[in-house]
């Protein structure tokens, strides 16, 4: 039992093809066609019978019997009947294969849907318990993950797999179509060993469209002819369709699951998929789409039309060629933008003539082009439309939008702020004050001043709503202040602004600016300062469960979000697996211009996992970076210095990072200072020691506060002290900071003479490192540990990975688990301080 596409008949196939050496296979193809007519489908194998009887169920059995005897005459094997589409089956022919059945006659395969499901006499086997019943259902995200694996070759990003899963619903037949039209597009690339998206899944493929062909072929005409109706007008209401084509066919196809309904006055019906819709919809001409059109218009009101029913009518009449209202045409293209359906935004905000609308339908395709990171284009539109909308409820958002995207190609904040200081906001200009504040506010925030913002945002908070630039204003400065309390040290009151941030955020919904995204950004990066891991993860999940449709436009900025907390929980393999492919992403689309981070941190865990190859390409792609938010410049810096040191292991990183620890900008941002001097010290810096614990005691939060903790055990060197404090750091969360109280304990009471607990804490710092998931590290604590001799099962392993054995294949051999062998693998790894199997030879005792 499963739904269109879902693979039943690729399962009854494949059964029957497995058994048909050793039965007798029969076919049975039932349709609905053949639905009314009695025994219809059983008509090959009762040729013989005369018309009266034909008609009678024991003839029927009676020649079914005899075509059975005949072919095991030639075979011996019992027979094998395959049923497809057993849901359409006529009750006869169902009750006699019920009878064949229970008479042991032979065993049947039948793939059905559940709805309308199988006819009576098949479905009471199921009851009398004569007969077993499998759901097959739609692919899960972890199954269609690996499909993707298995099928493509190399690295599918997190991003690549829900785009997909989405647009296939987890369908394998049209994730079969999707993956071979995308890739055939250009749409599905490969990139530095990466699967990435470079645009909207295609609906106009081969693959689709020989899958829709063949679903219709299937249908009768009026099916058809509502499934064309309900593809071009969806979502369209249920009683629209009814009228048109019938309640019977709209039941059936309900029944059929291939449409599906949503609750509502009134209630409306869309096709079960927005990709086999679109599939639909290319293969109806245009001539015939408009008399469809004018079908639907006869029976339709046009004042219930709303949400992505409303865009879709004004989209079908402009494939129709039909004149459309300007306004209409404008509150549809934002209707498109909330929807990221960016393509349709552009174009139909480009139709807009009326000169009163022109400039904000010019804002609407200028973010519908930021949205497909197509900046230059963006930044051309704006400076056309945001002087006209400086009274316009959108002028902040579009003022703001013209700033980022000067930015996003290169321009200075200062660059934009001249220009329309010279032009719309300037002392003495006819600009409303807005535009003066807002531009103030930015450059407060570029510049990281806290203090500044602190006092500037407390006399808006005081202010009433319309002498301080509104709610857009308002999200604007909390979210600078918010970002600039986390690097000055004080992200516990950063948290407060950024939450403040998000309660203004209600009334700007729907806007050309993206506040939900800013403020998010800012809200994590409080949460990682103040060492809440959880909690940055929960926003960041948050957000994306209830932003899909923005996917393609926000996910590598997301990604970089989300390594970021990886890599400060000291996860580098994890943070690695997400950088990687964040980065590919932000070279496409870069809305929050955090590319330039994003290849720092990239190419600071490339460089402490040893790819060298990796860290020199996104160091590359560093120092191609011409844009990002000047805000991240002083942390980018520190992990591009901390990264060359880990790759030359030079000595000029540490210098570099030393440097820089005496700058005015770090000096003033205690948080950001904090994080460099950790920075350092893991770099086996001790004399940052002292530092670090001035510096932690000046900051905010969970995390400043366990570093001081460990900085203060450390520089005592007390062993006791340091097992006591490496397991309360564990407890708290701070697993990579445990791992080195632990590397720093086993030294210490090595020293001491008590190798007994000096192994302990070397088991324990090997807990913390596969709690981390990492297969080595180079920091200097762990090598200054002392080595453990391997176990016999361990050093069984590895001889037979030294040979060539794959972990299943050693698995085999020794009658474990693969897991047991992954893990005793792993922690020889460890041991060893080597990276790989390749090196296990070499680093083995003669």
């Amino acid at each position: 039992m499963a739904g269109p596409g879902i693979g039943k008949s690729a399962v009854t196939d494949a059964v029957t093809e497995r058994l048909a050496g050793s039965m007798n296979v029969v076919r049975i193809h039932a349709s609905s066609a053949l639905a009314a007519v009695p025994f219809g489908v059983l008509t090959p194998y009762t040729g013989e019978l005369t018309a009266e009887e034909s008609v009678s169920p024991v003839a029927v059995l009676r020649s079914m019997w005899a075509y059975f005897e005949k072919l095991k005459a030639g075979n011996t094997g019992s027979v094998l009947i395959a049923v497809d589409d057993a849901h359409q089956l006529d009750d006869a022919s169902a009750g006699v294969l019920a009878e064949v059945i229970s008479a042991g006659w032979a065993t049947v395969v039948a793939a059905a849907r559940p709805r309308p499901g199988l006819p009576q006499p098949l479905d009471q086997l199921w009851y009398d318990g004569l007969a077993e019943r499998v759901d097959l259902r739609p692919l899960n995200r972890e199954q269609i993950e690996e499909v993707l694996a298995h099928a493509l070759d190399g690295t599918v990003p997190g991003a690549t797999v829900d785009a997909i899963w989405n647009a296939s619903g987890g369908n394998p037949r049209i994730l079969d179509a999707l993956l071979h039209d995308s890739a055939e597009a250009g749409v599905l690339v490969k990139r530095n060993g990466i699967w990435m998206l470079l645009g909207s899944l295609p609906s106009d493929g081969a693959r689709l469209a020989a899958v829709v062909a063949k679903d219709h072929l299937r249908r009768r005409l009026e099916e058809q002819e509502a499934l064309k109706l309900i593809a071009l007008a969806g979502p369209v209401g249920r009683k629209v369709i009814e009228d048109i084509s019938g309640a019977a066919v709209v039941r059936s196809l309900l029944d059929q699951q291939m449409i599906v309904e949503a609750p509502g006055i009134p209630a409306e019906l869309s096709i079960w998929n927005g990709l086999f819709a679109g599939a639909i919809r290319h293969t109806v001409s245009v001539s015939r789409s408009l008399q469809l059109r004018e079908k639907v218009k006869a029976h339709q009101d046009p004042t219930l039309l709303q949400g992505e029913g409303r865009l879709r009518s004004v989209e079908w009449a402009l494939e129709c060629g039909v004149r459309v209202a300007d306004e209409e045409m404008l509150a549809a293209a934002r209707e498109a933008l909330i929807r990221f359906h960016n393509h349709s935004a552009r174009t139909i905000a480009a139709r807009v003539h009326e000169p009163a609308l022109v400039p904000l339908a010019q804002a609407v395709q200028a973010r519908a082009l930021y949205n497909e990171g197509a900046y230059q284009e963006a930044a051309a539109l704006l400076d056309e439309c945001w002087l006209p909308l400086a009274e316009d409820p959108q002028g902040a958002a579009v003022l703001l939008l013209r700033v980022s995207a000067h930015q996003a190609i290169g321009h200075s904040l200062e660059v934009v702020a001249d220009d329309v200081e010279k032009n719309g906001g300037g002392s003495g200009s006819s600009g409303p004050d807005w535009q003066r504040e807002l531009l103030h506010l930015l450059r407060l925030g570029a510049e990281v001043d806290f203090q500044a913002l602190n006092d500037h945002v407390a006399t808006i908070r005081k202010g009433p709503a319309a002498a301080t630039g509104g709610e857009p204003l308002r999200a604007l400065a909390e979210g600078l202040l918010a970002h600039a309390l986390a690097s000055a040290g004080r992200p516990v009151q950063g948290l407060e602004a950024a939450l403040l941030a998000a309660s203004e955020l209600p009334p700007l919904e729907g806007s050309l600016f993206f506040f939900p995204e800013f403020v998010l950004g800012r809200l994590v990066s409080d949460y990682l300062a103040m060492g809440e891991w959880e909690s940055a993860e929960r926003e960041i999940n948050h957000y994306a469960a209830g932003h899909a449709p923005g996917a393609d436009t926000f996910n590598g900025s997301l990604q970089v979000l989300q390594g970021y907390s990886l890599l400060r929980q000291g996860r580098m393999e994890r943070a690695y697996q997400v950088l990687l492919p964040a980065v590919e992403a932000l070279k496409l689309n870069d809305p929050l211009q955090l590319y330039r981070f994003g290849t720092a941190l990239g190419f600071y865990a490339a460089a402490r996992l040893g790819d060298a190859e990796q860290a020199k390409r996104l160091e590359q792609d560093h120092k191609d970076a011409d844009a990002g938010w000047p805000a991240h410049d002083l942390l980018a810096e520190a992990y591009v210095a901390a990264a060359g040191e880990y790759l030359a292991r030079d000595g000029k990183g540490l210098a570099a990072l030393q440097t820089l620890m005496t700058t005015t900008e770090a000096s003033a941002r205690t948080g950001n200072l904090l994080e460099v001097l950790a920075m350092c010290w893991d770099l086996g810096d001790p004399s940052v020691v002292p530092m670090v614990q001035a510096a932690a005691r000046g900051v905010e939060g969970r995390w400043a506060e366990a570093l001081l903790t460990l900085a203060i055990a450390w520089e005592n060197a007390d062993g006791d002290a340091l097992m006591a404090t490496a397991a309360s750091l564990e407890e708290a969360g701070f697993v990579n900071l445990a791992r080195e109280a632990y590397a720093r304990a086993s030294t210490v009471l090595e020293q001491a003479g008590e190798r007994r607990r000096s192994r302990q804490a070397v088991a324990q710092r090997e807990k913390c490192d596969h709690e981390l998931g990492e297969r080595f590290r180079e920091g200097r604590f762990i090598a200054a540990a002392p080595t453990v001799r391997l176990t016999r099962r361990e050093q069984d392993i590895v001889e037979l990975a030294v040979q060539g054995l794959t972990d299943r294949e050693i698995a085999q051999r020794l009658m474990v688990s693969v897991r047991t062998v992954e893990g005793h693998l792993y922690r020889t790894y460890v041991k060893l301080g080597v990276r790989s199997r390749d090196e296990l030879e070499s680093a083995l005792p003669k």
